[in-house]
């Protein structure tokens, strides 16, 4: 499978987040803007990418680049699948210095309010990231990419012991973010990883069970995560056969993405998920 490798920036002020307008690579090719993104060039570490994409392009030198995010997601490419990876970087630049679009660029605006854009048309990449990382639907953009958040997963194993009783837990979200359904499950004694890996399992399983194709899957587990994202390498074999299960159901999606988020934020996941062995407990 082929995958496409990006850093993206966001770079806010009081005047919004800095988003920046394409050259036209030919005179029929449809105008678009996009946050600041680059590949990485070879023998560059991302964080160097980044650092020099905001300087080459817009002028401006970055004074902290901070990894907010790393997200990845498949979408259709022709007859073949691409597996999309972006590497996302919160970004404060020095001094009072505006922005001075060149080679790539030729302008750039400020927006506050990305659900009305006012006729402007973000590219498939930049309009993914700002729905994965503010849960937001751009309004008027419609692609593979973006609608891999059309619904929105959240699942979570807890384990008392570790290992010990453990359960799974899972909250469905529609694309207006509300909560649609939830649940949890007793799966018996089990470490905290398979918890989490069985509960990302059943997410996928109740997904696929109810029809979605497009579907971004949330967890605080970052060891998830980053390996079904294929950060990280499956060293553990208790967890193997999960994963590979999960794999094979995945082949079920048109696409889906991956997102690490703190645990506050999976709150609801995490208390089906302890409910689900209170009730066993408490028989």
């Amino acid at each position: 499978m082929k995958q496409r490798i990006r850093v993206v920036g966001i770079i806010k002020t009081g005047d919004g987040v800095l988003i920046l307008k394409r050259n036209r690579s030919r005179s029929e090719a449809p105008v678009f803007w996009e946050l600041p993104t680059d590949k990485i060039k070879f023998g560059e570490q991302p964080e160097e990418a980044m650092a020099r994409t905001i300087n080459e392009n817009i002028g401006l030198v970055a004074t902290s680049i901070r990894l907010k995010d790393v997200i990845t997601f498949l979408a259709l490419e022709g007859a073949s699948r691409l597996s999309n990876l972006y590497i996302i970087y919160e970004i404060q630049v020095g001094g009072d210095n505006k922005p001075e679009p060149k080679d790539r660029y030729n302008a750039y605006k400020f927006i506050k309010d990305f659900t009305n854009l006012g006729g402007i048309h973000l590219n498939e990449a930049s309009a993914a990231v700002i729905e994965i990382e503010g849960n937001k639907i751009v309004s008027g953009h419609i692609s593979a990419r973006n609608t891999a958040n059309a619904v929105t997963v959240h699942v979570d194993g807890a384990s008392r012991g570790n290992p010990g009783p453990s359960g799974i837990g899972y909250c469905i979200y529609n694309n207006n973010g509300d909560l649609i359904e939830k649940g949890g499950e007793f799966i018996g004694f089990a470490t905290s990883r398979v918890a989490e890996y069985y509960a990302m399992k059943n997410g996928i399983s109740r997904a696929l069970s109810l029809g979605f194709k497009t579907v971004r899957f949330v967890s605080d587990s970052l060891m998830v995560v980053n390996q079904l994202n294929g950060i990280f390498k499956i060293k553990n074999q208790d967890i193997m056969p999960i994963y590979n299960d999960i794999e094979k159901m995945l082949n079920g999606f048109e696409s889906v993405s991956f997102t690490h988020v703190p645990r506050a934020q999976n709150a609801i996941a995490d208390d089906e998920a302890n409910k689900a062995i209170d009730r066993l407990i408490n028989r």
